[in-house]
């Protein structure tokens, strides 16, 4: 896909207000609103003023504990109404930033509005809610941690422009402007929705120190082969906003856009048999596997189809959707020995969309331009590729098996990375076939003046957590029928390129 070439529109500012809205998935993360871009305000790009500082004593942050995070032992049979109690925290807090948005005039009036009006509240729903998900775990036979109900208060603190991500330094250019039209930053917090990214969070590829490490040795045993499925870019535009993985039954259970390549009936409603008469865009009509990603946007003013719409504008995620101009799938072997056949409807997620709330404890993203994957990969910065060269994000999956659930609480329990020295996976699980997924995108190059980053690029994600980069995320299901499965493990362990 080339240069953009549509006219940019400015969006009235009431709009950007409301997709200024940050939302947090599964009871956690920050909630911040920033109040200061009306419609009837004048410009306040010059920053210093008496109604400037006022504006910025009014942006408030939220921090919520995430509940969904810490929920690691919850039966089978309880899952489902788990994912609707996690929905439920969400709703609270969108109901909480409602609230900040509509009475900051209450809130200069009286310091201990917030408080007694607002997070009060909110902390004695969370607070019931927490305990209608033991009832529904203990129900099952499960077992519920009782230090979960500390996770029920939450705490709120001004910021100023410098620090619109509740405590984490951003990088931002205290400049107190409206939204431009160009896809400028907007309050300092960056982004035409005001929810980011920002100038610090892109970097110039070709300033960047090599930083590629070596890959661990192959012993004698290695399955050495590659098995590439060829799903296509979503060409045909199969979008939705749910995550059937982590949020099953809930409309939206994402709040950001994916892509979908491959099984072509994925919603957060499918299920296993669904999965089974998908229909595939994949070559190979036997991979029914499900490839899923956040979207990418460029910020350059421009509306796509849901700026309107829950997951899309309304939650902060603006601009024009990038199809990518390639997308490899393919699955490698381990150098440590042979691997075993994923078994059908395994899921995995690798790296983690809450990264600036949750920490990167789980991050998996990396960022690169054609020409340098071999020597740089980012995780906290969008690279600037130089002319010619395109942005590549690049995933790979978790490569071991616990050899026995398809799925965990958590999503994250019943799968591993392997040994990144030895590629060696932990007791008790085995080698399975490691996914690798390659997204290569046309992007115009952002350009920073003054500190403020015009025309940005930016992953789809929680809008809370500002479009950083490192919140970068891929989602899969092991779909496959007429034995694939242990076609892709034979090939890998015997050594072959298959396709």
């Amino acid at each position: 896909m080339g240069r953009n070439t549509r006219q940019r529109r400015k969006p009235p500012a009431a709009k950007a207000l409301a997709a200024a809205a940050a939302l947090a998935l599964g009871g956690g993360g920050l909630l911040w609103a920033n109040f200061h871009a009306s419609a009837h305000e004048p410009d306040q790009r010059a920053w210093g003023g008496e109604q400037t500082k006022a504006a910025t004593a009014q942006v408030a942050t939220v921090s919520c504990p995430d509940v969904g995070q810490r929920l690691t032992n919850v039966p089978e049979p309880a899952r489902q109404g788990v994912a609707r109690e996690l929905a439920g925290l969400d709703r609270q807090i969108t109901e909480a930033y409602a609230r900040l948005a509509a009475t900051r005039d209450a809130q200069a009036k009286d310091p201990g509005f917030v408080r007694n009006a607002i997070t009060g509240p909110l902390g004695e729903k969370r607070a019931a809610t927490i305990d209608r998900i033991r009832i529904t775990i203990q129900r099952a036979g499960g077992s519920f941690d009782d230090a979960l109900k500390q996770l029920a208060p939450c705490t709120t603190r001004s910021t100023d422009r410098t620090d619109a991500g509740g405590g984490q330094q951003n990088g931002q250019q205290p400049n107190g402007g409206q939204q431009q039209n160009n896809g400028g930053q907007q309050g300092g917090i960056g982004g035409q929705a005001g929810n980011g990214p920002v100038a610090a969070d892109f970097v110039d590829i070709t300033k960047v120190a090599p930083n590629v490490q070596g890959t661990p040795r192959r012993t004698g045993n290695a399955s050495t082969g590659t098995f590439t499925t060829r799903c296509g870019v979503n060409a045909n535009k199969n979008h939705n906003t749910d995550n059937v993985i982590v949020a099953p039954g809930v409309t939206n259970g994402a709040h950001h856009l994916h892509d979908y390549v491959g099984n072509q009936r994925i919603d957060a409603f499918a299920s296993n048999q669904t999965f089974l008469r998908g229909g595939t865009s994949c070559q190979n009509r036997d991979d029914l596997s499900s490839y899923y990603w956040p979207v990418v946007r460029v910020q350059d003013g421009t509306r796509d189809f849901d700026q309107n719409a829950d997951g899309g504008g309304k939650e902060g995620n603006v601009g024009r959707i990038l199809t990518p101009v390639q997308a490899e799938i393919k699955y490698v072997g381990s150098p440590a020995g042979k691997v075993v056949a994923m078994p059908r409807f395994l899921r995995v997620i690798t790296g983690d969309a809450k990264t600036t709330t949750n920490g990167l404890a789980n991050a998996n993203a990396h960022w690169s331009c054609t020409g340098f994957e071999n020597k740089v990969q980012l995780t906290e910065r969008y690279p600037i590729c130089p002319q010619g060269s395109k942005v590549v994000r690049s995933f790979a999956f978790q490569s071991c098996w616990d050899g026995r659930n398809t799925d965990s609480a958590n999503h994250r329990t019943h799968v591993a990375f392997a040994d990144p020295a030895s590629g060696v996976c932990p007791n008790g699980f085995k080698a399975i076939p490691q996914l690798t997924m390659r997204l290569v995108y046309a992007v115009p190059p952002p350009v920073i003046r003054n500190g403020q980053v015009q025309n940005a690029y930016a992953v789809d994600g929680f809008p809370e957590q500002l479009h950083k980069p490192a919140t970068d995320h891929d989602d899969f299901i092991s779909v496959t029928r007429n034995g694939l499965a242990e076609k892709i493990a034979n090939c890998l362990n015997r050594g072959q390129n298959c396709a």
